[in-house]
């Protein structure tokens, strides 16, 4: 047999199995560790070349038994060359390389040892280099972004704004510092709550509305809204509202910026009343200036008719007739120049003699003059001060303001009613709104006329003061009596508030300047601050909203705790969530009254202390037995100073 087989074939035939065993130690070495590490299923390109290696050995293998049939062959076949039957040059050029092949990859595994972790695959150390670079930038990048969103998370706790998130539903998932300093809930309280529990029902209807407009799809918007803070006061904020996406731009949250704008609005109703009253001022100013214009012309036109008239009842004197259509010319140039020395008063175009006068003198004059011609079916009430009152006036004048009032409330009752002429006085700060004209900060002397009568709407109270303006039927009135007024307190220095409600009745306050000794302005000056309140708990009741923010700002800022209702159904809601250590109510206020609500609060605390604040006077209110006349009781407009002694003279009543 050995005769038979050529060398080459030997050679042939001894390759490839050498190279078929190769090839299974390869396989081996692959498959074996990778079943260790248990990634037989999951490393798949190991298990991919050994496969290719595998296939190999069995190429390999295939050619030696080619090789050793064809030897067989040979044998049983005497004669046949056995160099043609073994293999081919091509063949064993194959089988060289792929030999080659084998051990190039031998030598890169034990240099490397790759293959033997789950999706391994071998990398050249300078492009391992280059992705170790690109995994530290990666790092690197991955760090900024931490400690980006770590700053992000600093400023968000921090910032004075209330910063909440919320699902598309409206729950609430997150709220920062800032929410909390401004609602007065801790994160804890209303994580996982409706934010309607924020709100008014008005509001949270409005809320509502805007939830369903983020789901729609609206990206963002911007709107100011009042919400509620845990202590039940209000809060005015301007509002943004930014959907939060996912990938596929469905809304998945909400993030909502709140911004207190109370402060900002309060200083932007304050500063339109300003400009209001500026306005006011400059209006009235203009008439003044119109009306003395008139009032002058007229009065020369009134002299040459009432002269000239006169030169004819000389003349006709054997004409009685003719004489007594004179005379009604006369009496009717007598009237004409009646009305333009009150225009000229207005105007301050009238001479005018001051001296200092007992306000209280004044009240009883007027008093004895009313008694004998206001009528029977006018209660007339008279309340002095304690004190004598001297302002620097002329004395006429003050009898003709406190006449042309009196007058006036006496036409606004034609079925009878309670008319009310007050002395006393009273602090102003100087930022009063409805003073006409405005006053600087003291101590004035204080006329008060106040009725029962028809009322005015608050359209009618902004012209009341011009010249011919009247809402009495056509000759009732010639619409100079309120200028009138109006002039002669401005000549002295004063300023008119009025306070009128519609089928209530009306109250006239005349503010002139006191004229006091050194003594009571150095006891004035040097009287000890009001005390604080030391955290205690007012329960503001005033549907004035404007009016009820001055109030808890006042309180507020010297340590009281506010809770504050617009009606009497808010503050009995309050009440039973909060209670109080004082209840301050206005009087007149829509379905449920002051001393109505009084009685409600007090019958199920009896000790508790109530103040009652109204626009119209004491004195008025305790005529018509609205309220009591023993009860605490503060008059607007009223000073920070003045609703601050009221509050502390209560307190310490209730103590003794």
């Amino acid at each position: 047999m050995s005769d038979l087989i050529d060398v080459p074939d030997q050679i042939f035939l001894l390759a490839n199995l050498v190279i078929m065993v190769a090839y299974a130690a390869i396989t081996t070495a692959i498959a074996v560790p990778v079943a260790r590490a248990g990634q037989l299923r999951t490393n798949k390109l190991a298990m991919a070349t050994s496969m290719i290696f595998f296939s190999c050995a069995v190429g390999h293998g295939l050619h030696a038994l080619t090789a050793y049939r064809s030897f067989t062959q040979a044998e049983n076949m005497p004669g046949m060359h056995g160099g043609g039957m073994g293999y081919s040059w091509t063949s064993a050029l194959w089988d060289l390389l792929t030999a080659s092949v084998g051990v190039y990859y031998w030598s890169l595994r034990r240099g490397y040892g790759v293959l033997l972790g789950e999706g391994a695959i071998y990398v050249d150390p300078w492009g391992q280099h280059r992705l170790d670079q690109a995994a530290a930038r990666e790092r690197a990048a991955q760090d900024v972004a931490e400690a980006q969103r770590a700053t992000l998370a600093i400023v968000v706790e921090h910032t004075d704004e209330a910063i909440v998130g919320l699902t598309p539903d409206g729950d609430i998932t997150a709220w920062n510092a800032g929410a909390e300093r401004m609602f007065g809930y801790r994160a804890e309280e209303v994580l996982g709550r409706r934010a309607s529990m924020l709100a008014e029902p008005i509001g949270a209807d409005q809320q509502t509305d805007m939830l369903a407009q983020i789901r729609q799809g609206t990206r963002a918007m911007s709107y100011e809204a009042r919400r509620l803070r845990k202590d039940g006061t209000p809060v005015d904020l301007s509002l943004t509202l930014t959907s939060i996406l996912d990938q596929a731009g469905t809304a998945i949250g909400i993030s909502v910026i709140a911004r207190d704008i109370t402060a900002e609005k309060e200083a932007a109703e304050r500063q339109r009343a300003i400009a209001e009253r500026s306005e006011r001022a400059q209006r009235m100013e203009s008439l003044g200036n119109l009306a003395g214009g008139v009032a002058h012309d007229f009065n020369n036109i009134m002299a040459i008719i009432g002269n000239y008239t006169d030169f004819v009842i000389e003349e006709t004197a054997d004409k009685p007739q003719v004489q007594a259509d004179l005379h009604q010319v006369r009496t009717a140039v007598e009237r004409a120049t009646n009305l333009t020395r009150q225009l000229l008063t207005f105007t301050r175009g009238d001479a005018i003699q001051p001296q200092d006068v007992d306000l209280n003198a004044s009240l009883a004059d007027v008093q004895a003059m009313l008694g004998r011609t206001i009528g029977e079916h006018i209660n007339l009430v008279t309340v002095p001060a304690a004190q004598p009152l001297t302002v620097h006036a002329d004395p006429g004048q003050i009898h003709q303001v406190l006449l042309n009032l009196a007058v006036n409330a006496r036409d606004a009752m034609p079925d009878g009613g309670i008319l009310v002429l007050e002395a006393n006085t009273a602090s102003l700060d100087g930022n009063e709104l409805n003073m006409q004209p405005p006053l600087p900060a003291g101590v004035y002397a204080r006329l008060l006329v106040s009725d029962t009568g028809e009322g005015m709407s608050a359209e009618t109270v902004a012209h009341i003061f011009e010249p011919f303006y009247t809402t009495k039927p056509r000759g009732s009135g010639t619409g100079l009596g309120l200028a009138t007024v109006y002039g002669i307190v401005t000549e002295a220095g004063g300023g008119v508030n009025v306070y009128s409600e519609a089928g209530i009745g009306t109250t006239f306050r005349i503010y002139l300047p006191l004229v006091t000794s050194a003594a009571g302005a150095t006891s004035t000056a040097t009287a000890p601050p009001p005390p604080r309140g030391d955290g205690r708990t007012i329960l503001v009741v005033e549907d004035e909203i404007a009016l009820a923010r001055v109030i808890t700002r006042i309180l507020n800022n010297n340590g009281y705790k506010v809770l504050t209702a617009t009606n009497g159904t808010d503050a009995l809601s309050l009440f039973d969530e909060h209670g109080c250590d004082v209840l301050l109510t206005d009087v007149i206020m829509p379905e449920i009254s002051g001393t109505r609500l009084a009685e409600l609060l007090t019958g199920k605390r009896p000790d508790l202390p109530v103040i009652y604040m109204s626009g119209y006077s004491n004195g008025l209110l305790g005529s018509t037995h609205v309220i009591d006349g023993d009860i605490a009781f503060i008059e607007k407009p009223f000073t920070a100073d003045d609703l601050l002694r009221k509050i502390a003279g209560l307190r310490l009543r209730a103590s003794l």
